[in-house]
């Protein structure tokens, strides 16, 4: 029994581990100002959104 209990709170503070290290490492900002270098082809997300007037297709 405490073999399993033990290997709960293990992999409990392992996940909790994983998520604030993946949480820091994650880049600010959205993905077109944090991907803006000259091999990344992502533009101003304003410029080519549909418009109102779209009628799909």
């Amino acid at each position: 029994m405490r073999a399993f209990v033990a290997s709960i709170v293990v992999s409990v503070l392992l996940a909790g581990g994983a998520a604030w290290y993946l949480i820091e490492m994650m880049p600010a900002g959205t993905a077109y100002q944090t991907y803006a270098t000259s091999g990344a082809r992502v533009g101003d997300p304003g410029s080519n959104l549909v418009g109102p007037s779209w009628r799909g297709g």
